[in-house]
């Protein structure tokens, strides 16, 4: 799936998201048309691929990311809480904190320290009031912990592919809340997991996927 080369504008990518039905929400679509790919890929940053951006890491494709957005959007209302593990370049944070608006609060968190001073001047040049204000935060960490002190979070979005359901991440969701992960090893599914008002989870299967493993930084690296 591969619409766009590098010669394409945001915009456009955008558009041809919503035409293919893969984002259908108004505010998915503004988000995505808010924040430019670009400032957070520098290479082929339109094509409906994921591009490298160093250390054995990845930018997920465009429709993995509008997917994603999209299960998302109803936990994503204006003054929520987001938590992006594996937050990698960053740009799945700047879209959720343009879904949440100036009183909510996403936080981004990956264990490669070099990824997260890139998302972080990333941000801070094309989101600096954003970054100012505190509803954006990025933060070095092992993501499949976690970072309570953020929380808990109204949803709850993994880059990676967990071995197994995350049960500490599920910890953390507000009730209700929504975990969106990649769960598996050899075979892998997104698993939508829901938590009601009563602390009850329920979980989805959404699509197979083939993402890299929610790993160690030196298993990462080699």
């Amino acid at each position: 799936m591969a619409w766009m080369c590098s010669g394409g504008t945001n915009s456009e990518l955008v558009e041809n998201l919503h035409d293919a039905g893969i984002i259908t929400s108004e505010r998915v679509i503004s988000a995505m048309n808010r924040v430019d790919r670009a400032h957070f890929s520098r290479h082929n940053p339109y094509e409906d691929s994921p591009q490298s951006i160093g250390f054995g890491a990845t930018i997920s494709a465009p429709h993995m990311h509008g997917y994603a957005l999209e299960h998302l959007q109803e936990y994503l209302q204006p003054g929520m809480s987001a938590l992006d593990v594996g937050s990698g370049s960053g740009y799945l944070v700047a879209c959720m904190a343009a879904m949440v608006g100036e009183n909510g609060h996403v936080v981004g968190i990956d264990h490669i320290p070099e990824l997260v001073q890139g998302s972080q001047a990333a941000l801070e040049k094309n989101y600096k009031e954003w970054v100012e204000s505190g509803r954006v935060k990025v933060v070095t960490g092992d993501g499949r912990k976690g970072f309570s002190e953020g929380g808990p979070y109204d949803c709850i979005h993994v880059g990676a592919a967990s071995p197994e359901t995350p049960v500490e991440l599920l910890a953390q969701l507000k009730s209700p809340g929504r975990l969106f992960v990649p769960v598996g090893r050899m075979s892998q599914q997104v698993i939508v997991y829901d938590k009601d008002d009563k602390g009850d989870v329920k979980e989805k299967k959404v699509m197979g996927v083939i993402y890299v493993p929610l790993t160690d930084p030196e298993k990462q690296l080699d």
